[in-house]
């Protein structure tokens, strides 16, 4: 009689065929697009998880107490605060990311929505299509020879960074874990304030940065200032955001990320041409959809023949 396979959960509705190769000796189970606390809750007591793929979702404390047999929850991505990790640890839980898996594809996306910002790519498009020529009126901003400021020098970060120094731009940093880089000027944040004219930011959410850019860290900017966030939507004070770019103080902004996801449709960045927006996909390329799904699944099997080495050590 053969032995049922125990079962990985992917909270998507897909994962890379690459990646479901190295998950051959699992079964796995798709939770959806979008799936909600109580989904996912019902899923790991109808499946009982080994493991879990962190997709779309988040795994809550609910969702970690209801599965019983859960030993690694592995993000297909780099940021884990989708993740319970305190709840993680309490239940013996490993939490693990695909550090730099999408890295070049967020960091390739955080520079487009750059220059879609100081080109006005967007506005112009808009105009073009409604029968407008405009090339008599408008002015767009050069960037070379700009200051840059980058919170956040991880995988992504550092990216950017090159990107921005072949464009010309001077890139000055602030992140108070990073060794020192080449070419790249480690600063306060009260600096990259003071001193950027674009700002761009790569770092993870925390309880200490939620809303970091809010009304008085904008006012601190340089006026006509332009906004990049590519991370995490809790960083940025959308009502904030969009009072300084109707003043003038944030030229403008471009969004990959929100502090709810989908943002409600009554949210004001909707109204604000000067704000471009993106659905969080700056990670999302075919590449980094193999990188990251690959990645996920190798730390997953990974942290499970560790937990496996751990266990057999226990005396009996």
């Amino acid at each position: 009689m053969s032995v049922a396979a125990q079962k990985v959960l992917v909270t998507g509705a897909d994962i890379a065929p690459e990646a479901l190769q190295i998950l051959a000796g699992y079964e796995v189970v798709y939770a959806g697009v979008l799936p909600t606390e109580q989904d996912l809750i019902t899923l790991v007591k109808t499946h009982d998880p080994i493991g879990i793929i962190v997709r779309y979702g988040r795994i809550t404390r609910r969702v970690i107490a209801n599965a019983r047999g859960l030993k690694v929850i592995s993000k297909h991505g780099s940021g884990i605060d989708t993740i319970d990790s305190v709840a993680a640890k309490e239940h013996g839980i490993a939490v693990c990311a695909a550090a730099g898996a999408n890295a070049t594809a967020v960091a390739e996306h955080a520079l487009a929505l750059l220059l879609a910002c100081a080109k006005s790519i967007p506005q112009q498009n808009a105009r073009m299509h409604d029968g407008h020529w405009d090339k008599a009126t408008h002015k767009s901003i050069e960037l070379r020879g700009k200051t840059i400021g980058l919170i956040g020098l991880g995988n992504i970060g550092r990216k950017m960074a090159g990107f921005c120094r072949t464009l010309g731009l001077n890139v000055i940093a602030f992140d108070p874990l990073a060794q020192p880089v080449e070419n790249i000027t480690l600063v306060s944040l009260a600096q990259i304030w003071s001193d950027a004219d674009c700002i761009s930011l790569h770092c993870p959410l925390t309880d200490d940065n939620r809303n970091m850019i809010n009304a008085a860290t904008l006012s601190a900017c340089r006026r006509g200032v332009i906004l990049v966030n590519t991370a995490r939507g809790g960083l940025v004070d959308e009502v904030a955001l969009c009072a300084a770019v109707r003043s003038g103080q944030v030229f403008a902004a471009g969004l990959d990320s929100y502090s709810q996801e989908p943002p409600g449709k009554d949210n004001a960045l909707f109204s604000e041409p000067q704000i471009v927006l993106s659905p969080h996909v700056g990670g999302v390329t075919g590449q980094a959809y193999v990188n990251m799904g690959v990645a996920a699944a190798q730390n997953l099997l990974r942290s499970l023949a560790d937990a496996q080495v751990k266990q057999n050590k226990m005396p009996a």
